[in-house]
């Protein structure tokens, strides 16, 4: 079986969003390149900027139709022309090996690293998770992701029971799992999501402790802690139902938030949290707090 990428310039396009679109057109691995050689330099500890000309690629397999793909990018995206885009073959198996060449270890904080199957550890002290192309996106190496690791290995989680709501690939639930959560609720709609959330889940050795969810609603049992990494008007728009599963004085991380969103999404959760100042990168934001 062969495989094809697609790699567009992202632009000023909206990364999840693009990446919502190639996953529901089949992609099962999505990554971000340099697309003019303008290297980023020593960046800071934890920091996973993206470039002023960054292409996202996305894999699929060879036999997937295509055909649409740039139409139903301009129609969500509202534009009027395509984005610079090309297609490219690969053959059977190198999509892999090229993947786990580009992607490094990665580290959030002082303890967690993010790296992929097989490597070893940079820092036999450190908290590994790990992680491999799958069908969803969520490896690490976008800004929100980042910050939400980052916030998560800050926090205290140990014996803790976690909502990650919108899981995507299931890094933020398995991480917080690694930092000493007792339990994790995986909640997506994305079937996607959440197979490749099992996936990762078995590949850290921590499947027995989480639970596969299609809808938060249908959780009985309020948690310590939220985590929502995903768009700012889904966030809004469900601000009630995710406080009402949130202990009083438990902990809350919202993201893929961006800065002229901000206080729409402050206000919907005003009633219900007090926040703390904001955590920037990228132009994203993470907005963190204790539930009232």
């Amino acid at each position: 079986m062969g495989w094809r990428h697609f790699i567009m310039s992202l632009s000023s396009l909206e990364p999840k969003t693009v990446e919502k679109i190639l996953v529901d057109h089949g992609a099962i691995a999505i990554t971000y390149n340099d697309g003019r050689d303008d290297p980023i330099l020593e960046p800071g500890p934890g920091e996973t900027p993206l470039w002023q000309h960054t292409e996202v690629k996305a894999l699929f397999d060879q036999e997937t139709d295509l055909s649409n793909l740039t139409q139903s990018l301009m129609r969500s995206l509202q534009l009027t022309t395509a984005p610079q885009h090309r297609f490219e073959d690969l053959q059977d198996a190198n999509w892999e090996s090229k993947w786990i060449k580009d992607f490094k270890p990665m580290q959030f904080g002082k303890r967690l690293w993010v790296i992929p199957p097989d490597m070893t550890s940079p820092d036999k002290r450190a908290i590994v998770v790990r992680m491999s192309p799958g069908l969803a996106f969520g490896t690490g190496t976008h800004p929100t992701t980042a910050l939400c690791l980052e916030w998560l290995e800050s926090i205290p989680l140990k014996d803790k029971r976690l909502y990650d709501y919108g899981c995507g690939s299931g890094i933020l639930g398995i991480a917080a799992l690694k930092l000493g959560a007792k339990e994790v609720v995986a909640i997506d709609t994305d079937q996607q999501a959440l197979t490749s959330t099992k996936l990762n889940a078995a590949k850290n050795s921590v499947t027995d402790r989480v639970c596969i969810r299609t809808d938060l609603s249908s959780e009985t049992v309020s948690c310590d802690i939220i985590i929502a990494n995903i768009l700012a008007r889904t966030l809004i728009d469900n601000a009630s139902l995710i406080c009402q599963k949130l202990k009083a004085t438990g902990q809350i991380g919202l993201s893929g938030i961006l800065p002229n969103q901000v206080d729409d999404v402050i206000n919907a959760y005003c009633e219900y949290v007090n926040f703390d100042d904001p955590h920037m990168r990228d132009k994203w934001v993470l907005l963190t707090g204790l539930r009232k």
